[in-house]
């Protein structure tokens, strides 16, 4: 009896000291370093990692040869006997694009949905005599194959006779906005803008109402404009970012149709990052005298827009028969085959790391081996905050042949903020790229084409907090000629 009683007197004093053990092992799990303000929302996240959408110009401008229409235009003008929305979508997903825009009213005011509020619309064309509806077979072909799709709402309006009378036109278009955004299901960005022309009469847009029905009647949806609130322009219309880009700014230094060129602001306190819109074309509508952009040409936007932490949003138009001219699909194929063939493959993968420090040690499980894995967002290497450090990641090949690249990718965890503010890669102890702020993604590629080398270290210079850079790469662009640039 005695030794029954402690024997349960045992094995309760090490269940204690097991429980102890455990709580005290759960005490000491590193956590994750605090977040640097501002953060971006989970719909600027999702957008941020599309990389590349793509936008739909088409109207009566289609069939005028035109860029601006006058608002003059006959409707029996708009009949594209062949429109095939669902053409459009595959033309989408050959260039690996998720999302999607339509302009579905431009400046002209032809609306290509049969908008209850004007008879200038679909209703009077000859196509499908008048009962057609653009906007629907476009959202309705996107939801089949999965795409997501957007809309733009040109608030110039060229035909209206409601435009320059304030009250009356923001009610009017307050009114298109609130059918397509209840009609057509969901829609997850939608389009902004302040261009007008010099002699259009004054007009004051009512933005702020405008933002707040559309976050009313969409809850998970982007607003893009000059300003955001959610992704703001670049401030050009050829796809190119500037070399520094920060997602941080303050909104209230933007205002829409006032849009310049801005790299953002490190102590901005909104998060509001760029997109970069180019069309494929010299024209934003399809125009029977034009072609498509050069590969080269459209490879070295996807580096000055994707590889400097912004959105590339690349218009294709369709013709005047409803469809994407079979010369642009092409070009879109060889588009996304050769960024495949650049990125799919990450030459260090087989490679060790070492870095500066690491929080909470080597088992803190925030090692510089998290930039390797597939995962570019929430696994991150993050050094010990400790603002006397240097900040250093090192790759490093474990074979003697080497690693042979022309291109290097560096990714931040923005999840909890950008930090870098500038940054140099060495390989083999020489300077081969520096440059200022990362973002969701930087890429650099080589002035001088390919290098070869054992060790490849890259070096955070400045940053706002401890740098965490969730994955590296290093790859090899074949269609990279600098001489021949």
């Amino acid at each position: 009896m005695i030794m029954t009683k402690l024997l349960c007197f045992l094995l309760t004093i090490t269940l204690f000291q097991l429980l102890e053990f455990a709580i005290s092992r759960r005490e000491q799990v590193t956590t994750p370093p605090l977040p640097v303000l501002p953060l971006p929302s989970y719909t600027q996240l999702k957008w941020q990692q599309r990389e590349i959408i793509m936008f739909f110009h088409f109207g009566v401008n289609t069939f005028t040869d035109s860029e601006w229409g006058t608002g003059k235009e006959n409707p029996a003008i708009f009949n594209p006997i062949g429109l095939d929305a669902n053409q459009w979508i595959s033309a989408a997903m050959d260039a690996g694009v998720s999302l999607v825009i339509l302009t579905a009213k431009h400046h002209d005011g032809f609306c290509l949905w049969p908008s209850k509020y004007t008879d200038h619309s679909v209703k009077l064309s000859p196509w499908k005599n008048g009962h057609g509806d653009v906007v629907k077979e476009f959202v309705n072909a996107a939801k089949a194959r999965g795409v997501d799709a957007g809309l733009y709402l040109s608030p110039w309006d060229r035909h209206d006779p409601r435009y320059g009378h304030d009250l009356e036109y923001n009610e009017y278009y307050l009114a298109q906005m609130q059918e397509l955004l209840t009609r057509y299901g969901n829609v997850r960005e939608i389009w902004f803008d302040g261009a007008k022309g010099p002699n259009a009469p004054n007009m004051s847009y009512y933005f702020t109402e405008w933002f707040a029905m559309v976050k009313e009647l969409q809850s998970s949806i982007n607003i893009f404009s000059d300003a955001g609130p959610d992704v703001r322009w670049v401030g050009n219309e050829n796809g190119t970012a500037g070399s520094t880009c920060w997602s941080t700014i303050n909104r209230t230094s933007l205002s829409i149709g006032n849009g310049s060129i801005v790299e953002g602001d490190p102590k901005g306190t909104d998060w509001l990052p760029a997109e970069c819109d180019v069309s494929i074309r010299p024209g934003w509508f399809w125009h029977k005298s034009q072609s498509p952009k050069r590969l080269s040409k459209l490879l070295k936007i996807y580096y000055n827009s994707v590889g400097r932490n912004c959105v590339m949003l690349l218009n294709v138009p369709p013709n005047s028969t409803g469809l994407i001219s079979e010369i642009d699909i092409q070009r879109l194929r060889e588009f996304r085959k050769a960024i495949d063939t650049i990125f799919s493959a990450n030459l260090a993968d087989k490679c060790t790391t070492k870095a500066s420090s690491v929080r909470g040690g080597k088992d803190g499980g925030f090692g510089p081996e998290n930039v390797l894995d597939s995962d570019h967002l929430w696994t991150y290497w993050a050094p010990r905050d400790n603002k006397n450090d240097d900040y250093w990641i090192e790759i490093k090949a474990e074979d003697q042949e080497g690693l042979k690249f022309n291109v290097i990718r560096i990714q931040e965890a923005i999840g909890l903020g950008q930090r870098i503010k500038e940054h140099e890669v060495y390989v083999d102890g020489k300077l081969v790229a520096k440059g200022s702020t990362v973002g969701y993604k930087k890429l650099h590629r080589l002035e001088y084409g390919v290098v070869h080398g054992h060790f490849v270290k890259i070096i955070i210079t400045k940053s706002r907090a401890p740098p965490l850079i969730s994955s590296i790469g290093l790859h090899f662009d074949p269609y990279w000629h600098p001489n021949n640039e």
